[in-house]
């Protein structure tokens, strides 16, 4: 009667100990999800940030789109167009 109820002792502390592994297991991979998804999440957005500060500076160096107010100028001031004659050697620099 003895060595059955050591058996039984046994068994239940097995099944607890793999009852502890597995919600170590979920718990891990749930936290390693998260931070997986919010590297993901972080790389996505620097793209999408270096893509955007590109694009502005293919544009004017001198304004600057804001959402609320629409083309700003940097300094505040007055747009300056160039010369024609520097604009004419722009053209003749970028053929």
């Amino acid at each position: 009667m003895a060595k059955d109820w050591t058996f039984w002792l046994q068994m239940t502390n097995l099944v607890l100990v793999l009852v502890t592994v597995l919600a170590g297991l979920v718990v891990t991979s749930a936290v390693g999800w998260e931070l997986w998804i919010r590297r993901a999440n972080k790389a996505r957005a620097a793209r999408s940030l270096d893509t955007e500060m590109w694009a502005m500076s293919r544009r004017d160096f001198h304004t600057f789109s804001v959402p609320g107010l629409g083309l700003t100028m940097a300094d505040g001031g007055e747009k300056i167009e160039p010369s024609k004659a520097q604009s004419s050697e722009q053209k003749l620099r970028r053929k």
